[in-house]
Parts: C-alpha cells; sequence; structure tokens
C-alpha cells in the first residue's frame, strides 16, 4: 500500500521540484517554498552533499501530510538508494537505469524511477518492476518523443524532466506526461534568496499542469 500510495501522490501533484542546493539551509529552504506553493513532491539530489541531512527534515517535518511525498534524486547506486530510504526518502530517481538500485526499491517497497531513452531500456526497467520511467533530458528530444514510445508501450508512465518550463509544461501533459520534472530557476531563486517567488512560480506551474490535464 506505501508504494502505490507514493505513486498516487506523484501522479495526483504531477509537479516534482528537484531541489539541488549549495547547502542544507538552501536546499529545505527551497523545498519548504515549493511545498507552500502547492508543489507537493520534492526530489532531494545528491549533487547536495546534505542530502541526507535534508531528506530527514522534510520527512519528519511533512510526516503526517499525506500529500506530501519526499523523494531523492541524482542516485546512481543501490548504496546511496539504502542510505536515502533510511534517511526517510519515498522514492528514489535516478537519471540512468540501475538494476541493483531497482531490485533494492522493491525489496522496501519504494517507487524507483530511472532515466531512459530507449525503447530496449524502457522495457528493461518494467520488467525490472519499475512503476514510472523518467524522460531525460527532455529538451534532447521534444514532446513528439513520448507519442513515439507510448505507440508500442502504451502503458508507459513518463516523467519529464529537462527543460520542462512554464511556456511549454502544457506541451508535455497534453503529449502523455504523467509528471514532470522542474528545477533550473527554482534553485537559482533559492541561491538569490528569493524564496517568495518561488512559491509563486511553483503556483503558476500547478495551475497551467491542472489546466493542460482538464482539472
Amino acid at each position: 500500500m506505501f508504494r502505490l500510495r507514493v505513486l498516487e501522490a506523484l501522479k495526483s501533484c504531477g509537479v516534482v521540484a528537484v531541489v539541488r542546493g549549495t547547502t542544507k539551509e538552501i536546499g529545505v529552504k527551497i523545498s519548504e517554498s515549493c511545498i507552500n506553493g502547492s508543489v507537493k513532491a520534492i526530489e532531494v539530489t545528491y549533487t547536495n552533499k546534505f542530502a541526507n541531512e535534508i531528506i530527514r527534515e522534510l520527512s519528519e517535518k511533512y510526516s503526517k501530510d499525506a500529500d506530501v511525498v519526499i523523494g531523492a534524486g541524482t542516485v546512481l547506486d543501490a548504496e546511496t538508494a539504502r542510505m536515502a530510504i533510511l534517511a526517510g526518502a519515498q522514492y528514489i530517481v535516478s537519471p540512468s537505469f540501475n538494476k541493483d538500485t531497482a531490485t533494492l526499491c522493491n525489496r522496501y517497497n519504494i517507487p524507483y524511477i530511472p532515466g531512459v531513452m530507449t525503447i530496449n531500456e524502457i522495457v528493461t526497467a518494467y520488467e525490472s518492476g519499475v512503476d514510472v520511467i523518467k524522460l531525460f533530458p527532455g529538451n534532447a528530444f521534444g514532446q513528439g518523443y513520448i507519442s513515439s514510445v507510448k505507440a508500442p508501450l502504451p502503458y508507459a508512465n513518463i516523467m519529464v524532466t529537462g527543460g520542462v518550463n512554464l511556456e511549454n509544461i502544457d506541451k508535455w501533459v497534453k503529449a502523455g506526461a504523467a509528471i514532470v520534472g522542474i528545477g533550473g530557476e527554482l534553485n537559482k531563486l533559492g541561491e538569490a534568496g528569493k524564496f517568495d517567488e518561488i512559491e509563486l512560480i511553483c503556483k503558476q506551474y500547478i495551475e497551467k499542469f491542472n489546466k493542460a490535464r482538464g482539472i
């Protein structure tokens, strides 16, 4: 049930904030601003050396809010995935597919979202128990790639990260993306201390995402 609940929360929100930051404080504040702006799916990346601490703090703070899901990103191996899960991560995201990470996440009933590009990679991921695959970087393919994938694999749940912005988010959704990841502008604003702007932009992303899917 835990895995299904997390997947449902991710799809319900539809927009995942990919949080990097250079310090623990900035990472936490960016995440909190996103959540206040209704982007309640947070992916804390391991490009921040304080990722474990950020995940733990956020997981504890929002433990009673079922709509908030805290995940780990840029997870390259099973060892990092295990650390993230122990810190409280509810889902794991990787830039590429890793069989050992898929096995570990299945063992602990944690959703695993790997970055894949080819039909072969997508099929391999699904055969390994993956529920959602990540098209990354999305701007290297364009919206048409989703329909090309869904032609032979109509069941594919696709998250797009890289190249998603307020001007094209509707196109990604209408093309068939179940989830989109955003982060570049949010992290720049966070480093500049403009947390109120992050909250405002997140609200705009949610509004456009929901409008594109007819909600």
